[in-house]
């Protein structure tokens, strides 16, 4: 706009001189006194004096407009330059602040640990990290025992009272070794042993103990039990559970504490034999209900037969047993509204 102004007031300042010029002569003539009067020639060259300020102000004018866009082209073109070191240097701060966050990812990527592998483990115990809270994570193979719904052991109570028929029993004087396995006083028992119910046969395969007892009776827990482990053909387990109470010696257990090794995991097999029946109660009443192994992998579909008489073992017995195992029950699991029977 200034530009425009500035060649408007140089045209102008042309037509006006040009238009004025001779009045403007003859009026400085004749505003001068006679006695001044310049000669001709003097007053011939004023004119001509007059035309040369016009055109230098024109001259000016137009000089002005040239100085103003000349600096109007550096401020635009020192804009743009300002304008370009900006952008490079946005550019700069961002390609290295990318290069920041590469370097800490590739410095993490060292220096984190790597994601923790889900744990597999064979390794179970009854507290601690591997007790029975976390059976179920250290071993993909165990998830029955957080997922389950049909876990042993249980508080048997509200037992629906019926007339169960009678668990027939043909066991007999076997051989037998023991096992320390790292969790109970295991005994393995020869062939031949067998209970009946339901009109299916289990074999005896195994019993073990348990300090204090897994099972409940109405909320009464007892310091002992003896868990009697048996198959059928088809693979189906049964385990029959004597529950033990300070008392008399008992002396199928003196056999199997006489026989224990002297090393965790070492078998003994002795040179004699055991009579198993030497475990019932004289009372042949029972509790039954399905359920789950009370250790890992804790797979259901157990039957399980929980004898109502207890069977007794003497305080020093039950010492003994509590000097290697003085806690290896599970904890009560719940019943989840199952049946629970119990004879008459």
């Amino acid at each position: 706009m200034r530009n425009l102004i500035a060649l408007f007031a140089c045209s102008l300042a042309i037509s006006t001189a040009s238009a004025n010029d001779p009045p403007a002569a003859a009026h400085a003539a004749a505003s001068k006194p006679a006695a001044s009067k310049p000669a001709p020639a003097e007053a011939a060259r004023e004119p001509a004096a007059a035309k040369p300020s016009a055109k230098a102000a024109a001259a000016q004018a137009l000089s002005e407009a040239d100085a103003e866009a000349e600096l109007s082209a550096k401020i635009a073109a020192r804009l743009a330059v300002m304008r370009a070191n900006q952008a490079a240097r946005v550019a700069a701060a961002a390609k290295a602040k990318k290069a920041a966050v590469t370097r800490r990812e590739a410095v993490a990527a060292i220096t984190q640990p790597p994601p923790a592998r889900p744990f597999h483990s064979e390794h179970w115990s009854y507290e601690g990290e591997t007790g029975p809270a976390n059976w179920g994570k250290i071993n993909s193979a165990w998830a029955k025992c957080d997922t389950g719904t049909r876990q042993s052991p249980i508080d048997l109570r509200d037992g629906m009272k019926v007339d169960l028929e009678q668990i027939t029993f043909d066991y007999k004087p076997s051989g037998f070794s023991v096992v320390d396995n790292g969790h109970t006083v295991q005994v393995t028992v020869g062939g031949g042993n067998f209970l009946t119910v339901q009109n299916r046969s289990y074999e005896l395969l195994q019993f073990h103990f348990h300090r204090p007892s897994e099972e409940r009776v109405n909320g009464k827990g007892f310091e002992m039990v003896v868990h009697m482990v048996h198959k059928d053909p088809e693979g189906k387990l049964a385990v029959l559970a004597v529950l033990l109470e300070r008392g008399k010696g008992n002396n199928l257990i003196q056999t199997v504490w006489n026989n224990l090794p002297l090393e965790k995991l070492d078998v003994v097999n002795p040179n004699v034999v055991l009579d198993v029946a030497d475990m019932l109660p004289q009372r042949r009443d029972y509790f039954t209900f399905m359920g789950s192994l009370t250790t890992p992998p804790c797979n259901e579909g157990v039957l399980w037969l929980v004898m109502k008489q207890p069977m007794q073992a003497s305080p020093a017995q039950m010492a003994l047993f509590s000097r290697m195992y003085p806690l290896n029950a599970r904890p009560l699991q719940s019943s989840a509204g199952r049946m629970i029977k119990e004879s008459n």
